[in-house]
């Protein structure tokens, strides 16, 4: 029997943020020093990390996290939620049963898409080269390999910048903030081509931890696991836990 829900099972979200804002605003490199790792500092706030939180444990990637040098560009839970969203509505028109634990979604799944968002390195935004999404010939960022040797991009946007002088205003290319992202690649072979990357924009990056650092995703303007069409075709295909 279908079971039409309300996804209720991903926490309060954003509850509290305001005790600590500084750290999650799109202001770019932050200062942040974190002391434990980065399994705890996820931990730490459940507020923003809570389906996160299981998704790891679910992955078996908790270890991993706590012990290993790594980055981390965490995933805040809004961004799970919407991709959870969008399977139950396949499954809820095809006649699926839905969702209602996140337990029900195969650990490999949960496994193979937070993979991509794990690395085993350190890599702060001044250890990442300049992206311009619009001139990716001479601003392509760069390709890393993630823990599951799956080959992401990861980029710096220098944002422009509007100047008032006496001959009035004027944009200054590139003198603005910096903002790390993060990009599922789908055409290597042209990343200019239009789809040819998905691109995440981190919120907060630079968190340092005892054995790395968090990189934390822009909650507005990511879906977890980049590519939701994948997704959901990955869930369907290997079927729910009960």
């Amino acid at each position: 029997m279908k079971k039409i829900i309300a996804i209720l099972f991903f926490g309060t979200l954003f509850l509290g943020v305001a005790c600590k804002k500084d750290y999650f605003h799109d202001t770019g490199v932050q200062k942040g020093i974190y002391d434990g790792s980065s399994l705890e500092f996820i931990h730490s706030r459940p507020d923003l990390f809570d389906s996160l939180s299981k998704v790891i444990k679910l992955a078996g990637m908790e270890e991993f996290l706590d012990k290993n040098p790594n980055s981390f560009f965490a995933a805040p839970d809004y961004t799970i939620q919407r991709s959870v969203k969008a399977l139950n509505k396949f499954l809820y028109d095809n006649g699926k049963d839905t969702v209602v634990r996140l337990e029900q979604i195969h650990p490999d799944i949960w496994k193979s898409y937070l993979s991509l968002y794990i690395f085993n390195k350190v890599l702060f935004l001044k250890d990442v080269p300049q992206i311009d999404t619009l001139n990716m010939n001479v601003f392509p960022g760069q390709g890393f390999a993630t823990v599951a040797n799956q080959n992401m991009n990861l980029g710096v946007l220098y944002n422009d910048v509007k100047s008032s002088g006496s001959g009035g205003s004027q944009v200054v290319k590139y003198a603005g903030y910096r903002q790390l992202y993060i990009s599922y690649i789908n055409n290597i072979s042209d990343l200019q081509a239009l789809g040819a990357m998905i691109n995440a924009p981190v919120a907060t990056s630079n968190i340092k931890t005892n054995n790395g650092v968090v990189h934390v995703l822009n909650l507005n303007k990511h879906n977890f696991g980049f590519d939701t069409f994948k997704f959901i075709s990955s869930v369907y295909s290997k079927g729910l836990v009960n």
